[in-house]
């Protein structure tokens, strides 16, 4: 069974750094695309960062210069570092793995950014 695992977020001040993480689990995930959304309320879902199976990263330009997408095979972790923090990124973070043509995703965590 695929499964995927966010934790980390919080309440950040304006300015501030948080970082993500996503527990993956039932899929070849050395092997597989693995990409962060954030989900705000009564719209859909926002691309914020790709990472692909060999490293290499891409990005929207919302986010280009300030988060960073990473990952440890060994472990089967995604990670989100975001930096310079601002209201307009309160929302839902959302790890999604790129399996048989489809985004999978996980539940979210909440990142809320207010002084």
């Amino acid at each position: 069974e695929v499964q995927l695992m966010e934790s980390g977020g919080d309440l950040v001040r304006p300015g501030g750094s948080l970082r993500l993480s996503c527990a993956a689990s039932g899929f070849n995930f050395g092997s597989t695309l693995m990409k962060w959304y954030r989900q705000f309320p009564g719209k859909g879902p926002e691309w914020v960062a790709t990472i692909r199976s060999g490293g290499d990263t891409t990005y929207p330009e919302s986010t280009q210069g300030r988060f960073t997408i990473s990952r440890d095979n060994a472990k089967r972790m995604v990670y989100l570092q975001m930096n310079n923090l601002n209201a307009e990124d309160t929302a839902r973070y959302v790890c999604a793995a790129r399996l048989g043509g489809q985004d999978f995703r996980g539940q979210g965590t909440q990142v809320t950014v207010s002084s």
